[in-house]
């Protein structure tokens, strides 16, 4: 079974729009799927992995469920059928947004 991998949004420019990609393949790491994917998409590499080969630290790679930093990294084990998702690090967004409905309501109250 092919190993698929599923692409976030700001990568898809660089993978001709797809969301996903099979690799044929059996790859025994993550390590050779991602090596597999950069030879299928090239300029998905740069996105993901640094000058030394590593995963960029807003990178968050996971095989099924498990997040690849507390796996092994790239000597991951991947399973044939498996799935990969690349998803990118949020960051920003307000204080605001942390707060329960409860405080924000009595913020307002107190405010006024």
């Amino acid at each position: 079974m092919p190993v698929t991998f599923h692409i976030p949004g700001a990568l898809r420019e660089f993978t001709g729009g797809r969301s996903t990609i099979e690799i044929a393949q059996s790859p025994a790491t993550l390590g050779e799927a991602l090596s597999a994917l950069w030879t299928l998409h090239p300029g998905v590499r740069d996105r993901i992995a640094t000058e030394q080969g590593q995963v960029r630290e807003h990178i968050n790679i996971f095989v099924g469920d498990e997040n690849m930093r507390y796996t092994g990294g790239l000597a991951t084990p991947v399973r044939s059928g498996c799935e990969i998702s690349i998803v990118p690090a949020v960051s920003g967004g307000s204080l605001l947004a942390l707060l329960t409905p409860v405080v924000i309501f009595v913020l307002i109250v107190l405010g006024q």
